[in-house]
């Protein structure tokens, strides 16, 4: 398969995990969802965390390598520029968040629901990004190891991505949404990620040199999503503890997927 083939098989892959989870809603829209929830979001967080590393910053540091500037510096440079990305769209972009019952960004007239998916889209940009930049890396790279590192990266996070669909459909059903709406719902939230990644990918493989930048800015943009939203809102149930292992379980998950098929 081409570099192209496996970057779309590897962002359909992750867009399909997100409505897999979603279509839970027609299961288990009955069930108690706190504590399950706490365990998906610190499980989320955790992957996210290792992938910035192992899947990113250390190929964007590598790839940087014999260039014009510190290797280093590309990994700080679009780190910091990745966090100031997210930080923007928190502002400009109105959405709530379940756990604190809060409200961000402007002002907004839309239904709580939709408010919901917007945050949920928010953090799903970066994965999108992170996944797409990662193929477009491998097949730069040409190395079977490369590919296989981004294999390892979208299975980590189809994997984070199905509880998180899960998670956004079904207290939607608890709350009086139709089960197909709510379905329709969590799997919209989703469709950013190979919007994003595709854009990203293009991107890195058009503009030479640019690739460690882009790689490290993904990096940036998913760490900011994890301490602004997902470990605060873990630890914002009386679950922290379950959130917390979740945080834990999530990290050595990437962590093995990426050092075992990397």
């Amino acid at each position: 398969m081409s570099g192209t083939g496996w970057t779309i098989f590897g962002l359909s892959f992750i867009f399909f995990m997100t409505a897999a989870g979603s279509a839970m809603v027609f299961l288990l829209r009955r069930i108690k969802w706190t504590g399950m929830r706490t365990a998906f979001l610190g499980f989320a967080a955790g992957v996210m965390v290792a992938a910035s590393v192992w899947s990113l910053l250390i190929p964007a540091i590598e790839g940087s390598k014999g260039g014009s500037v510190p290797e280093w510096v590309p990994a700080a440079v679009g780190f910091v520029l990745g966090g100031l990305f997210l930080l923007a769209l928190d502002k400009i972009t109105p959405h709530f968040h379940a756990a604190q019952g809060t409200y961000e960004g402007p002002a907004s007239h839309m239904r709580r629901s939709w408010l919901l998916v917007s945050a949920v889209t928010l953090h799903n940009i970066p994965e999108g990004m992170a996944v797409g930049l990662s193929f477009a890396y491998a097949a730069q790279a040409g190395e079977h190891s490369a590919l296989m590192a981004s294999i390892a990266l979208a299975v980590g996070i189809g994997i984070q991505n199905f509880p998180e669909g899960a998670a956004l459909s079904i207290p939607m059903a608890g709350d009086g949404v139709p089960p197909w709406k709510s379905f329709l719902i969590g799997a919209a939230s989703g469709i950013v990620e190979p919007i994003f990644g595709a854009l990203a990918a293009l991107l890195a493989s058009r503009i030479t040199g640019i690739m460690p930048w882009m790689l490290s800015f993904a990096a940036g943009a998913m760490v900011y999503v994890v301490a602004e939203e997902l470990i605060p809102e873990a630890h914002s149930e009386k679950h922290e503890h379950i959130g917390t292992w979740g945080v834990m379980i999530g990290f050595l998950v990437m962590m093995v997927l990426d050092v075992a098929l990397g």
